[in-house]
């Protein structure tokens, strides 16, 4: 088991991912594309981010089942989301992708049999309740059909979770990549079915997408989950539905509501304590690990 010095390394590299992963709603609407072009040119731009890391770190491209299993999972992850934006409202598609958490849960109960302690299993249920708060005030109906397609997302987000966090280091970095192009390969080729016109705010933001918001943000990602459990990555990364509507405050002036501020300190409150809470049972139980 990690120490934990290294786990609280890393995450303060989750955390840094998910603040930078929460950045994609001001760049995607500065850009008049169809989200399947979004989604297949940034991961083309984050793909070459990728690999430039992984060259540079002397990192091996391994082709093995975890890799592409990992690969597979994150390309779904981006077309299950981007395809619930289309389907339903938007928060609606944030909170039930951050399902996550429950799903690695259960995925990890039923199919690797292990056991969690009440303080992880109260943390994801205040999480939760948190983000749901948090949206309140725009949450509605939507479409049955996007809303099950945002809850995919959080399912296939938790096999991203857990499959990355069970590989080593050269097939984690590769699945990262083999996600990005697996992307790539299927959205890339909507520019000749969608109109795509080319400015220069839409190059720009492009390219910060691919670099800032998911190239970078996922080279931290799989630094992270190396000592970071599935469910704490995806427990930290509640910040990134957190920081989006702060963003918008910032650029567009959209004041979040009582509901927000009390989901937010929820959120806050939950991630903290139970990271805290964490820290201190490792440092005391370093020779019996409760989650692996």
């Amino acid at each position: 088991m990690a120490s934990s010095t290294s786990q609280r390394r890393s995450i303060g590299l989750m955390a840094t991912c998910a603040g930078l992963w929460s950045i994609a709603g001001i760049f995607i609407k500065l850009i008049p594309w169809n989200p399947f072009v979004i989604a297949g040119l940034r991961s083309l731009l984050a793909a070459a981010v990728v690999f430039v890391f992984m060259r540079a770190t002397g990192r091996r491209i391994m082709l093995n089942r975890p890799s592409l299993l990992s690969g597979v999972f994150i390309a779904a992850t981006f077309f299950a989301f981007v395809s619930a934006n289309k389907m339903t409202t938007a928060a609606n598609a944030i909170v039930l992708q951050f399902t996550s958490p429950v799903f690695i849960l259960i995925i990890s109960s039923l199919v690797f049999h292990q056991h969690f302690h009440r303080a992880d299993l109260l943390a994801v249920v205040v999480t939760l309740f948190g983000i749901s708060l948090f949206f309140f005030d725009k949450l509605g109906t939507g479409k049955t059909a996007g809303n099950c397609i945002a809850i995919l997302a959080g399912l296939f987000m938790a096999g991203m979770y857990v499959i990355t966090g069970r590989t080593d280091d050269d097939s984690r970095m590769s699945g990262i990549l083999f996600g990005h192009l697996f992307t790539a390969v299927i959205g890339v080729p909507m520019i000749f079915v969608f109109p795509t016109p080319v400015s220069s705010t839409a190059v720009m933001s492009i390219l910060a997408l691919g670099v800032v918001q998911l190239g970078i943000p996922y080279i931290l990602y799989g630094l992270a989950v190396k000592n970071c459990p599935p469910l704490a990555c995806s427990l930290v990364g509640a910040i990134e539905p957190l920081l989006n509507p702060v963003w918008v405050f910032l650029f567009d002036g959209e004041r979040p509501g009582l509901f927000a501020l009390i989901g937010g300190v929820i959120v806050i409150a939950a991630v903290t304590g139970w990271c805290l809470w964490r820290d201190r049972f490792i440092s005391l139980n370093s020779n019996n690990p409760a989650i692996e």
